[in-house]
């Protein structure tokens, strides 16, 4: 009885402390609205064309400061991704220019990259990233989907552990491009910063860097900030996480095997022994015999 109490309050202390937390944390920033995701869940997947867009988004917005030096060009033809061909793989990183060498001189060289090649960085190194943007250091977005994430606070991390919910990284993503607006009165914006409601601290020194309209989409998909936002998210969750797909796919499968395996224990638990006929001398004397009919053992070999 003392054992169960311990454990009550320890639950009771945990959740408090969860709450706090999460007010703690709702007085710096909004929490960020959940998403749907196509990925969510142990059987998600990613939608290819929609890793496709973001990759437009990518490069034509975010490539200009931030980079993803973690993915190759091959890594977009391979499959569980946004389903390019090699051949398109390929002319996508020829309108890259990556630094090889040495050449004969000891010189390095620019050249246009190769399936093989990694995403180059935008900058040469940190230091000319600072130097072009005030001071300030764009993180690498490889892997960013994973890194980021917020603290949702009791009870809704208990949901989390049930419905395996792991997508807070894109849903920050997500809410970031979405929560540039007007700051509230007295709140002050820091010398080059911008008001977001979901950035911890409320300043942030991104500039808002997509609206409606930007980015030309050719499949009919909406060009809003909205749409953008959920598109970038999910090709940076894929390039955080590009082997879901296979991942989800085995727990599938090995899944299914337990599944049917526990069908089969269960069957032959439940499934009487096999009957037995055979014949007895009943007396030595007269010769006589009985058929004898009786049920096997389980563990009866014969």
């Amino acid at each position: 009885m003392k054992f169960q109490r311990s454990i009550l309050i320890l639950a009771v202390a945990a959740a408090l402390s969860s709450l706090g937390i999460y007010a703690a944390s709702a007085q710096d920033a909004d929490a960020p609205p959940r998403q749907t995701w196509s990925f969510h869940g142990p059987f998600g997947t990613y939608d290819p064309a929609q890793l496709q867009r973001g990759f437009k988004i990518y490069r034509e917005v975010c490539s200009t400061c931030h980079s993803i030096k973690l993915l190759s060009f091959r890594n977009l033809a391979e499959p569980g991704g946004p389903g390019f061909t090699d051949a398109q793989a390929s002319a996508i990183a020829a309108t890259f220019q990556v630094t090889a060498g040495p050449n004969d001189e000891g010189q390095m060289f620019q050249r246009p990259g190769q399936i093989s090649d990694y995403f180059p960085p935008p900058f040469a190194n940190d230091q000319a990233a600072r130097a072009a943007l005030g001071g300030k250091l764009p993180p690498d977005m490889s892997v960013l989907a994973k890194a980021r994430s917020y603290e949702a606070g009791f009870p809704y991390f208990v949901f989390d552990a049930f419905t395996m919910y792991q997508e807070d990284g894109p849903d920050y993503i997500h809410a970031i491009l979405n929560g540039y607006e007007n700051p509230p009165a007295g709140f002050v914006v820091p010398p080059g910063g911008q008001y977001n409601k979901y950035f911890p601290g409320g300043a942030i020194g991104m500039p808002k860097p997509l609206s409606d309209g930007q980015v030309e989409y050719t499949d009919g998909t909406p060009t809003t900030v909205d749409q953008y936002g959920r598109d970038v998210a999910a090709f940076l969750m894929w390039t955080a996480e590009p082997t879901l797909n296979a991942r989800h796919r085995l727990g599938s499968k090995t899944l299914k095997m337990a599944s049917r395996e526990a069908t089969h224990l269960r069957e032959l638990a439940v499934r009487p022994a096999p009957l037995e006929i055979g014949i007895e001398n009943c007396s030595s004397q007269t010769h006589s015999v009985r058929l004898v009919i009786r049920q096997r053992a389980a563990n009866d070999p014969f």
